[in-house]
């Protein structure tokens, strides 16, 4: 079954999920490009998603900071879709074997700042 957000997005696989909601990958079926998608239940006690998509709105062309696509409800849930800019933390740590150096730490950390 082919579920779809926002008239033009697919939902393709999860990458993760955490307090604030689950991520997935996903298609603009109208030009093929990748992109991230967020979903958050919409009778969660404390929504963020929509403050989230303000803040990345707000810093929007900056450096490493997702252009956000379309926001909106979508069935059940509050929905961002924006630009996927690489592999969630989490792989990436699964991928070392769950361990990071010092170095590795700080440069995301500087990154994040």
């Amino acid at each position: 079954m082919e579920i779809r957000v926002g008239g033009k997005y697919k939902i393709a696989k999860k990458l993760g999920g955490g307090a604030f909601g689950d991520l997935y990958s996903g298609i603009n079926i109208k030009t093929n490009e990748e992109i991230a998608i967020k979903l958050e239940k919409l009778e969660t006690e404390q929504p963020m998603l929509q403050y989230e998509a303000k803040i990345y709105e707000k810093l929007a062309g900056s450096l490493g900071i997702p252009q956000v696509h379309w926001q909106g409800v979508e069935g059940d849930f509050n929905v961002m879709v924006m630009d996927i800019l690489g592999p969630p933390l989490e792989d990436l740590f699964n991928f070392c074997d769950r361990h990071w150096g010092m170095q590795t730490i700080l440069n995301i950390a500087m990154q994040l700042i």
